[in-house]
Order: C-alpha cells, then sequence, then structure tokens
C-alpha cells in the first residue's frame, strides 16, 4: 500500500450494501477520519441536511433503491459552499453515467470492488481539494472585506473603533441603528455590513425614508395587491421582500410616521409582512440596518418615535464621529478624494498646494464627509494650475461663517444668536431654492434634509414658494 501523509477529514459513505459500508469504515477510519454511514440515499439526504454536521467528503455508491446516487451527488452539491467533495462508486459503470455524474460536480468515479490504497488516495485529494477550497473562499472573505471598508477612510481612535463594530457585526444578523449627523457616511456603514456578511451576494435596498410621502410609505416598505387604492393597477413587492436574503437598509427611520411605525415593530418581531389590500401574510428573510440623524431619544420622549420600536431597532448602535471630531481624517480623505477626482474628471493636477490644505484643515464641515468631498470635486474641476489651491473655496465671511471661531471676530456689544442663526439659515435655504429653481424636493436634496424638515422649515421662518415652484 502507497504512503499517504493523512489529511483527516469527515467523511460519509452512502452505500445499501453493509459490507461495503463496513469496508470503508474500517478503511478510511484507520486513516484517521471520521466516518459517518448511511444505508439508503434517502438516509443520506437527511444526514446531508443536517446544519450541525458538515461533512468533506461524500462516497456513495450510484444504484441504490429508492433514492438513487445521483439524486445524492445533486443534494450534497448544492449545500452551502463549500460543499463536500462526492466520490461515485459502482459495479456498473457506463460512459453516459460518468459524464453525467462529472458534470453535477462529482469529483471522481470509482470502479468496484477497488483497492484499500486507492481509495484512501483518492479521499486524501479530494481533502487536499476541498481545503484548498476553503482556503481560496477564506481569501476571498478577506479581500471582500477590505473592498468593503474601503471607502470609510480614517486613522483616528474613533474611526477604527467603528471599522472594528462593523467588522463584529456584519457577521450577524443583530438589528443595528447607526447615528451620525448628515454626511458623516452612515450609509457606507451599512453597505460595509450587508457585504461583510453571509448574505453578501443577496440585494442591499437602501431606503430613504424622509423622501417618501405618509400615505405611501406603507405600500412602498410592506407592498400592495392590485386594486387596493388607486393608482393599484397591478401586485406590487414592497422593499422587505425585495430585499429578500438581502439587507434592507431604513435610512432617517426618525421621520416614519406613527402608524407605520406600529407595523415596522410588528414586521420586525413577527418577520412576516401584510401588503397594501392584502389577506395573507408573507413571510421575509431579510436584515435590517438603520440610521437617523435625529436624537431618537428625544423623539421618544415627546412622543413622536416609538420606544418599543427604538429598543428593537438600537440593539446595537454604531455612532458616527462628525469630522470636526477627527480632524487626524481630514489629510487622508483630502488625499483620497484628490486622486479620485484627479483620475475621474481626467485631469493631470500634481497635488494639493499647501495653502489649499491649510484652508481644508480649519474648516469645520458643517457637512460632515460628504461636505468636504464636494468642495474636492468643485475645485478639482475649475482649478486652472498645476496645483489644487484654495482659490475655489468658498470665502469665509466672519459674519456669518466665523462668528465665535476666534474672540475678535464675535462683537463687543454681543448678537442675538437666535436671530443670527435664523437669517442664517434663511438665506441658506433661499439660496438651495434658487438653485434648484424653486422645486423644494431638490432644495432639501440640497441642503441635505428631509423634505418633510423643509417644509416645516419654510413655515417657521414664513418662506412661501408657489405651486407652480413644485414642477
Amino acid at each position: 500500500m502507497s504512503e499517504v501523509d493523512p489529511l483527516p477529514g469527515r467523511i460519509l459513505i452512502v452505500d445499501d450494501e453493509l459490507a461495503m459500508r463496513e469496508f470503508l469504515s474500517v478503511c478510511l477510519g484507520r486513516a484517521g477520519h471520521h466516518v459517518t454511514t448511511a444505508k439508503s440515499g434517502a438516509d443520506a439526504l437527511r444526514v446531508l441536511s443536517d446544519d450541525s454536521i458538515g461533512f468533506d467528503v461524500v462516497i456513495t455508491d450510484l444504484t441504490m433503491p429508492g433514492v438513487p446516487g445521483m439524486e445524492v451527488l445533486r443534494h450534497a452539491r448544492a449545500l452551502p459552499h463549500p460543499p463536500p467533495e462526492v466520490i461515485m462508486a459502482t459495479a456498473y459503470a457506463t460512459t453516459d453515467t460518468a459524464i453525467e455524474a462529472m458534470k453535477i460536480g462529482a469529483y471522481d468515479y470509482l470502479i468496484k470492488p477497488f483497492k484499500i490504497d486507492e481509495i484512501q488516495l483518492l479521499v486524501q485529494r479530494a481533502l487536499e481539494r476541498r481545503c484548498l477550497s476553503t482556503e481560496n473562499r477564506r481569501l476571498r472573505e478577506q479581500l471582500k472585506g477590505v473592498d468593503a471598508l474601503d471607502r470609510m477612510v480614517g486613522r483616528s481612535e474613533s474611526m477604527q473603533k467603528v471599522f472594528d463594530l462593523v467588522r463584529r457585526m456584519a457577521t450577524t444578523r443583530t438589528n443595528v441603528l447607526i447615528r451620525g449627523e448628515s454626511g458623516t457616511g452612515k450609509e457606507l456603514v451599512a453597505r460595509a455590513l450587508h457585504n461583510l456578511s453571509d448574505r453578501a451576494d443577496g440585494p442591499f435596498v437602501p431606503v430613504n425614508c424622509g423622501a417618501i410621502p405618509e400615505q405611501l410609505m406603507e405600500s412602498e416598505l410592506f407592498g400592495h395587491v392590485k386594486g387596493s387604492f388607486t393608482g393599484a393597477a397591478g401586485d406590487r413587492q414592497g422593499m422587505f421582500e425585495v430585499a429578500g436574503g438581502g439587507t434592507l437598509f431604513l435610512d432617517e427611520i426618525g421621520e416614519i410616521d406613527p402608524a407605520t411605525q406600529v407595523k415596522l415593530l410588528r414586521v420586525l418581531q413577527e418577520r412576516t409582512i401584510r401588503p397594501v389590500g392584502g389577506n395573507e401574510e408573507v413571510p421575509v428573510d431579510c436584515r435590517v440596518v438603520a440610521a437617523t440623524n435625529r436624537d431618537l431619544e428625544a423623539a421618544v420622549e415627546s412622543g413622536e418615535f416609538r420606544q418599543d420600536l427604538y429598543f428593537r431597532l438600537d440593539v446595537v448602535r454604531i455612532v458616527l464621529p462628525p469630522l470636526r471630531h477627527r480632524p487626524e481624517d481630514i489629510s487622508l480623505l483630502v488625499e483620497r478624494f484628490f486622486d479620485r477626482f484627479n483620475r475621474e474628471m481626467k485631469r493631470e493636477l500634481i497635488g494639493v498646494s499647501r495653502d489649499a490644505l491649510d484652508w481644508l484643515l480649519a474648516y469645520d464641515y458643517p457637512g460632515n464627509v460628504r461636505e468636504l468631498e464636494n468642495l474636492i470635486e468643485r475645485a478639482v474641476a475649475l482649478e486652472s494650475t498645476a496645483t489644487l489651491t484654495a482659490d475655489h473655496f468658498p470665502s469665509r465671511r466672519a459674519s456669518a461663517d466665523d462668528v465665535g471661531r476666534t474672540p475678535s471676530a464675535f462683537p463687543e456689544d454681543g448678537l442675538d444668536l437666535d436671530a443670527r442663526l435664523a437669517d442664517l439659515e434663511r438665506d441658506l435655504i433661499l439660496a438651495a431654492l434658487a438653485r434648484s429653481g424653486g422645486v423644494r424636493k431638490r432644495a432639501a436634496k440640497l441642503l441635505r434634509i428631509s423634505f418633510r424638515s423643509l417644509r416645516y422649515r419654510l413655515q417657521k421662518l414664513g418662506i412661501e414658494v408657489g405651486r407652480s415652484a413644485e414642477g
């Protein structure tokens, strides 16, 4: 018998002949393998379907009463990756059956009777192949993890903690609530949680709850059946069903109305939905990741947000720090955005000037990373010299932008803070409306706030926008 350095594995032997099962059990058991036997194809399917047992190699007879070996092969190769290697064994081999087995995914084909060293060597090679498949999968998972976090840039301690929490939570199904100011990258975190999970092959479905009208929210999330309301010309899947097998990202979760909050809580508890106008419960299988820039605790206190829903969503919390609290990350982000836009716009700028970097380091970024990205994109597009300068960054007016930055900028007689902030808010909203041609939804998008929030601010400030401006 040839010398084989044994690589131990979990082996399933499927054969309706007791003598063959005992022969292979002794032969492979002595080689250090853990052997399980099944006396029929039906028994083999039951054993293979047990999630607690993972086999490395299956040796199955081809011709058996009831469930044949080909069905065992199909079932084994359909198991989650990496599936076990399957060796077919038969005393009645034909070219057609051998070709069919190899097409389905059999590792090899043995003709009975076979020698002990022959089967031991074949099992060893099958184990080596499976080991290689497992290692390749592990390396792909590592590379996927690098790619998933690649767009999230930060060397600061606070961001390193975020990265660590994302990696640890990605492998669970636990509900995650992402907190952070507008522009801090909450959707990037949600995508990283999805891409690092075992649901990465499924869909990632983002839903901006602040952009959906209240009367359409239930239909958008849970779907509807034909004729359930005016305009429902046919059945339509909701986002919970669309995200089946993947991740549903509910952005601006604090904007959903109380009635939808009740229904959302039930879905999270029961894992079923009822489409608008429907009578049957539909099971759903998706992970829910939510995000908000609102103070949900205050919303719960005021009765705007259900406490039970808040606790259901806030199982694990990931808090994204604003950019002004992690200045050590600004240079890294500037480099990343500069390289990206320089390449995308086919510019040939050679770098960022000292004055531009100083300006960027001194700014406090109320719009966070998204604002920094927009600043760099605009500057790269407009720059006419060899290096990126500060010439195309916004001018900094002491009266509005720099009040409180330095003692000299603060008026000696003081100021009315609420009035000053209201004036600044009014100026920015009017500027956004002008830029959007008076279309309020576009203006809200420019201001990085929900349409509902803009509508409230317009009423508060007494700004009227004509019906025609809605487009």
